[in-house]
């Protein structure tokens, strides 16, 4: 009989949609898309749990860094929307005041150009790229 199965393993919950009858062979239908690395993860994953093993590294999980940058990046885009500069964002971020004299040379300033350079590009559509984390090159 096809229908809904949750299948739990911890804190862990898969929310399945079996197509066989009952008794029959699982199997698992992974369309040949630009996603497909992502569902045979997935798939490996699922696998490994209904065999009772635990299921491994979420290879969807970010690491401390980049959630540093994320949290960064916003926080950017927030000062820059509320009209701060970006001299004013950095030493708020960075906890550095650099004058307006020494800004365009200091460290500061190339760091927040690549900042708002990546921030910008999260708002115009990158943020995207983070739902296909680890593979968001393909």
């Amino acid at each position: 009989m096809a229908g809904e199965v949750l299948v739990e393993q911890g804190e862990m919950i898969l929310r399945l949609y079996v197509l066989p009858p009952d008794g029959a062979q699982l199997g698992v239908l992974l369309p040949l898309d630009a996603l497909f690395e992502v569902r045979v993860q997935a798939a490996l994953r699922l696998w490994r749990v209904l065999n009772g093993r635990p299921p491994g590294r979420d290879p969807a999980s970010l690491s401390s860094d980049r959630i540093s940058r994320l949290i960064l990046a916003l926080r950017t885009l927030d000062g820059l929307d509320s009209g701060v500069s970006q001299r004013g964002v950095a030493s708020v971020l960075f906890g550095q005041k650099v004058s307006a004299r020494d800004w365009l040379s200091h460290d500061l300033y190339f760091r927040m150009k690549r900042l708002v350079r990546f921030a910008r590009g999260l708002t115009d559509g990158g943020y995207h790229r983070l739902l296909r984390h680890p593979f968001r090159g393909r």
